[in-house]
């Protein structure tokens, strides 16, 4: 069983952990626009698949059997080949996507980054901060009535605003921080993209503080009939109930369906009901392992089971662990 875990955000890197963790057989994909990025554990390949094309083609020579799309929420491109490409392979995607911001209404929405830049042509004020990446400067780049600090991971490629101070770092960030950056360079609007998470939330807080002005650039939306998760939990669940995985295979186990109330444990009393092995496999002793002590008595509760499972008589007692 392998997992193909596209994108080197927060959410990919801590599935990427659990699931090798876990001893799960999973490769991690990025798209090597950083220059030094984060690595997650386990394997990992860095560069792209020739679009969807090359990606379905990969997908069938390695053997992937679920992909799990973690990459940034503004990767739009990646997300449609990723769909197109497992809808070709015959294998199951999932997109983990961290919550967006709790829009508030003092900001300004923008569709896009263009109608990001335009609101900020229509500004009044003179100093912007400016967080939507180096890829998108150039939409910025006409506008010389403004002064930009513009912040980036890697130094920009392209064109870039007239009037620019560039600093570069990388997130996480304090409120204090972003705070004291604000004031230092008289930032009066702020732009940025609705990414979520609390990496780089810092800044809206800082900015509601100081009366900075908000532009927020919107998620582009995703492929119609996407499976999506906000969780790395939510994702193993998924990986967990698409793949069948085991407990020792994936380090979590899909939450089984409760019995019909009132009906006792299967088998007669004393008997104890345990889990056979997949069709064609030897029971050996790592299959077993970590299932005997689930079901050492007919009425321990299982591993994921809602609270109250199973249902037991009134005034009856769990049977000891044998």
């Amino acid at each position: 069983m392998r997992i193909l875990i596209l994108g080197g955000t927060g959410e990919a890197r801590e599935l990427a952990a659990a699931l090798v963790a876990a001893g799960t057989d999973v490769l991690s994909s990025l798209a090597g626009r950083v220059r030094n990025p984060r690595l997650p554990e386990g394997p990992v390949r860095i560069g792209g698949f020739g679009g969807a094309e090359g990606l379905a083609a990969f997908l069938a020579t390695e053997g992937i059997a679920a992909v799990v799309d973690a990459t940034h929420p503004f990767a739009a491109g990646i997300t449609a080949n990723a769909t197109q490409a497992a809808a070709a392979a015959g294998v199951p995607l999932l997109v983990l996507r961290r919550p967006g911001w709790d829009a508030d209404p003092a900001w300004h929405a923008a569709a896009d980054i263009g109608a990001a830049a335009a609101a900020v042509r229509d500004w009044p004020g003179e100093r912007v901060f400016l967080t939507t990446g180096r890829r998108d400067l150039a939409a910025f780049a006409a506008d010389d009535a403004h002064d930009f600090l513009v912040r980036t991971v890697d130094p920009p490629e392209g064109p870039v605003p007239p009037r620019m101070t560039l600093l570069l770092d990388r997130g996480p960030y304090t409120a204090e921080g972003e705070t004291a950056l604000m004031r230092e360079h008289g930032v009066g609007l702020l732009v940025t993209k609705n990414s979520g998470g609390p990496m780089t939330a810092a800044k809206l807080t800082a900015a509601r503080e100081l009366g900075v002005q908000v532009v927020v650039v919107a998620r582009p939306p995703l492929p119609p009939g996407a499976a999506v998760v906000a969780t790395v939990p939510e994702a193993l669940r998924w990986l967990a109930a698409r793949a069948d995985l085991s407990r020792t295979d994936a380090g979590i186990t899909a939450a089984p369906t409760p019995p019909p109330a009132g009906r006792r444990a299967a088998g007669r009393r004393g008997r104890r009901s345990v889990p056979r092995p997949p069709d064609g496999a030897n029971p050996a002793p790592e299959w077993w392992s970590g299932r005997v002590n689930a079901f050492r008595s007919p009425l321990a509760p299982l591993p994921g089971w809602p609270p109250g499972w199973p249902p037991r008589r009134a005034g009856s007692a769990a049977a000891p662990p044998r």
